[in-house]
């Protein structure tokens, strides 16, 4: 598997000492129903997720770091109803090139990048670098709950200003 399909994640992995999960790119039309859904689409994924699970949404961070002005953070995001997880991520964001109020919401590690980007109204665009199927390993399955291994989807997503200078570079995985 390419790096760049699953940059930053394999940051956090490699930072951690543990090997990637098993994780094989895929074309869109081979993602199954409701991961298709959820993820074949150019937007971003906390409104689609608050959307199809009826609530709002807050992160859970599993581990972060500061270089200069990029932020990276691995995070699961967790529905407020419930606590129930809706996704795992990782995430490397260009925290400089966002207005000051949007990098104050960012660092404050409590609502997800989408929902910051919809209510603040930054104007971006959010492109596809690939479709994912992964094999949960310990890591993943801890932080969905999950008792036994399971063949998971998500995708690799570059958002830019309207510029085209990239804002946040993620890697997005959603539980079974």
């Amino acid at each position: 598997m390419p790096d760049a399909c699953t940059f930053p994640l394999s940051e956090f992995y490699a930072h951690a000492k543990l090997p990637l999960p098993r994780i094989e790119l895929i074309a869109g039309d081979a993602v199954p129903a409701p991961y298709q859904a959820l993820l074949v689409h150019p937007h971003d994924m906390t409104p689609t997720l608050e959307a199809f699970y009826q609530s709002d949404i807050h992160l859970e961070i599993v581990s972060q770091q500061r270089r200069g002005d990029f932020y990276f953070r691995e995070v699961v995001l967790r529905l407020n109803r419930d606590e129930q997880p809706v996704e795992f991520g990782a995430n490397k964001l260009y925290v400089g090139r966002f207005p000051e109020e949007v990098q104050e919401l960012i660092l404050a590690e409590e609502i997800p990048l989408g929902r910051i980007l919809a209510d603040c109204g930054v104007k971006h665009r959010t492109e596809i670098r690939g479709f994912l199927r992964v094999e949960s390993d310990a890591l993943i399955s801890e932080k969905f709950e999950l008792t036994a291994p399971a063949v998971l989807y998500g995708r690799k997503a570059l958002i830019s200003d309207l510029q085209g200078r990239p804002l946040s570079e993620v890697v997005e995985i959603l539980p079974p």
